[in-house]
C-alpha cells in the first residue's frame, strides 16, 4: 500500500478542500403573507405558490387562539 513521500503543505490541504463550502439556501417573502420562505418553493405559512394555493391549510379555529 503506498504512503506520502513528504508532508502535504497547508497551501495544498487549503486547495483540496476550497471546494467543501456548504451555501446557504436563497431566501424570498411570500407576497400573500411576508413570510420568510425558500425562493422557487411553496409558502410553509399560508401555503401558496405563484399566487395558487397547493397546501391546504386548516382556518384558524378560535378555540385554540384562546389556548
Amino acid at each position: 500500500m503506498g504512503v506520502p513521500k513528504r508532508k502535504k503543505s497547508h497551501a495544498r490541504q487549503g486547495d483540496r478542500r476550497s471546494h467543501h463550502a456548504l451555501t446557504l439556501p436563497s431566501m424570498d417573502r411570500c407576497p400573500q403573507c411576508n413570510a420568510v420562505k425558500r425562493a422557487h418553493h411553496a409558502c410553509l405559512e399560508c401555503g401558496t405558490y405563484r399566487g395558487r394555493e397547493v397546501i391546504r391549510r386548516p382556518a384558524p379555529d378560535a378555540d385554540v387562539a384562546d389556548a
